[in-house]
């Protein structure tokens, strides 16, 4: 289904979807890993048309633009008064009838493909302004893990729509040397894909994120989901592989007690006990960390640069890519160091633990 010309839902295997910005950063990456062969979990984004559509229907597209002039140079204070009070109203205006039938058919459309009714899924932020030049929005989005049933999708898509009104995002300044990164005008799609029932996952780097070199794949993974590595929650066990042999030149395993798991109890995402003869032993096996760095390997080639690459291994062994993004920090470094003048020894000394205090920040949400 579509307005006008323009698609509301868009599947990440459908041969259009492959760069195609009404997916917005995230889920076009996807949609790319899709066609070139990759395993990722299938699924459809709520395209940034939809998005507009339902604050065209709503009414509410002048009141966005106003909120976005009101926080511009506005205290903490009033950006949070206006963003709970725009989010409220976006979490509480009805659907366009066109959109909600389309999102129900495509829910209803992966759950027989996959098989499962209730099908559990991620709903996902992918907005227009990800991997922007001067802008990193990593963190600044909603994901909404485990989502069970058309009418939780319904309410988490709204959620993942009033997001990009939060504070954090309101208040968010890309740093773009020309000034030419405006965020008024970007729109947000959201993205709906099948879970992985992940016995492990994290991230990896096809460089080393502490100290750029690029003969290196990092990875760092987890017990259950990959929440507890990209939001920081848990300390990561963390392997050093080389690019080329493929060896583990070094790995240090973290004792894990508890991860991020669906709780029956709480019918949501959170943290759970680690069975205990788990807890202190490696979250993956030699053959899946080999998998893992090949699989990087084959990304960055696939992308022409260094890759930021979320992943998580099923219960049946099986890897899957979840989510894949440009490295900004060491790529942003290298390009910058072409134009800068020469420095001395003192000078490239004080950078470089200026740089790996940078690089070794903390995670972020998927």
């Amino acid at each position: 289904m579509s307005t006008a010309t323009s698609p509301l839902v868009l599947w990440i295997d459908q041969p259009e979807a492959v760069g195609n910005r009404l997916l917005g950063g995230k889920f076009g990456s996807l949609a790319e890993m899709t066609a070139a062969g990759f395993a990722v979990p299938g699924g459809f984004g709520i395209t940034t048309t939809a998005y507009r559509h339902f604050l065209d229907a709503a009414g509410l597209a002048g009141r966005a633009g106003q909120v976005r002039a009101r926080a511009a140079g506005a205290d903490l204070a009033t950006v949070q008064a206006l963003s709970a009070e725009f989010t409220a109203e976006i979490e509480a205006a009805p659907l366009p009838a066109d959109l909600e039938a389309a999102v129900r058919e495509a829910y209803a459309e992966l759950e027989r493909r996959t098989g499962l009714t209730d099908l559990p899924v991620a709903v996902r932020s992918s907005g227009e302004s990800e991997d922007l030049a001067g802008a990193s929005f990593a963190g600044q989005y909603d994901t909404f893990l485990w989502v069970r049933g058309i009418e939780e999708v319904l309410r988490r898509l709204r959620s993942c729509w009033a997001g990009m009104f939060g504070a954090a995002v309101l208040t968010y300044r890309p740093d773009a040397a020309d000034g030419a990164v405006s965020l008024a005008d970007h729109g947000i799609c959201v993205g709906v894909q099948q879970m992985v029932q992940a016995r492990s996952a994290g991230v990896m780097f096809t460089l080393d994120p502490v100290t750029g070199d690029r003969s290196k794949v990092v990875i760092e993974g987890c017990w259950g989901l990959g929440e507890g590595v990209v939001s920081g929650g848990i300390t990561p066990s963390r392997y050093v592989v080389d690019k080329v042999t493929f060896e583990v030149l070094k790995r240090d395993v973290a004792r894990q007690e508890s991860k991020y798991g669906f709780d029956a109890q709480l019918a949501e995402v959170g943290l759970v006990p680690v069975d205990e003869g788990l807890r202190d032993l490696p979250c993956l096996e030699d053959g899946q960390i080999r998998a893992l760095a090949e699989l990087a390997k084959r990304i960055e080639k696939q992308r022409g640069a260094p890759q930021d690459i979320e992943w998580a291994v099923s219960e049946a062994g099986d890897v899957h890519v979840l989510q894949v993004r440009p490295e900004t920090v060491w790529s942003h470094r290298q390009a910058e160091q072409l134009v800068t003048e020469r420095k001395s020894a003192v000078s490239h000394v004080l950078a470089r633990f200026a740089g790996v205090g940078v690089a070794s920040g903390g995670g972020r949400p998927s």
